[in-house]
């Protein structure tokens, strides 16, 4: 079946943002590859070899270790992250330009879904190595209203808790309530689930949602 026009264009910024972040890890050091990411446990050579997964694992590998983990994704996920490493640590950057235009979109999800993956996974390498990746405007102002729905709720909590996003480096802002403001980049990390980012947001819906994070982590 055809793809959708709209799907077409975002393909095409998902492979563009592969071949940029591919370039920036042109650059690492030894010393910055083995650098923890905002990923927990993962190093900066984790995340790429996790971006490269879906670009050279043929599905039928993935459902055998779904089958090795019982049905858990987040394992086999893992488990085929570090195959990936171990066997091609090295060229990293260069697989993930020869496969950069792979349309692989998750099971039930549509191609937002692995450009809001490329991106944010950007940032989990980038940001703990001080490394400025940027990412044009556009692309991520279409991720950011794909991970903010129109009411502003916030992620992880439900619809009663609604804020209103703010960058504060580019024109964007969604949602109604309290205000949490900060980069495109750090609202992306929080939406997608980084706490440590929220030392760099300010705003009352900043103190209002890290004070809810705080008290699901009690509950």
């Amino acid at each position: 079946m055809p793809s959708d026009p709209d799907d077409d264009a975002i393909f095409a910024e998902i492979s563009e943002e592969r071949r940029s972040i591919a370039r920036t890890l042109e650059t690492l050091t030894p010393e910055q590859w083995d650098t923890p990411s905002l990923c927990d446990a993962w190093t900066v050579r984790d995340v790429a070899a996790h971006l490269v997964v879906p670009l050279i694992v043929p599905l039928w590998q993935f459902g055998l270790a779904m089958a090795r983990t019982r049905g858990n994704f987040d394992r086999a996920n893992q488990l085929m992250t570090q195959r990936v490493r171990r066997k091609h640590g090295a060229e990293l950057p260069t697989l993930l330009t020869a496969h950069a235009d792979k349309k692989f979109t998750p099971p039930g999800h549509g191609p937002m879904a692995p450009l809001s993956d490329v991106i944010v996974h950007g940032l989990d390498m980038c940001r703990p190595l001080g490394i400025e990746h940027h990412v044009p405007d556009h692309r991520m102002i279409t991720m950011l209203d794909f991970l903010v729905p129109a009411t502003g709720a916030a992620p992880f909590k439900g619809p009663e808790l609604r804020l209103q996003w703010r960058a504060t480096d580019l024109d964007w802002t969604r949602g109604d309530g309290p205000i949490i403001e900060g980069s495109a980049g750090t609202l992306a990390l929080i939406l997608t689930g980084r706490s440590s980012a929220l030392a760099d947001v300010t705003g009352p819906g900043a103190d209002r949602l890290a004070a809810a994070r705080a008290s699901r982590r009690r509950s």
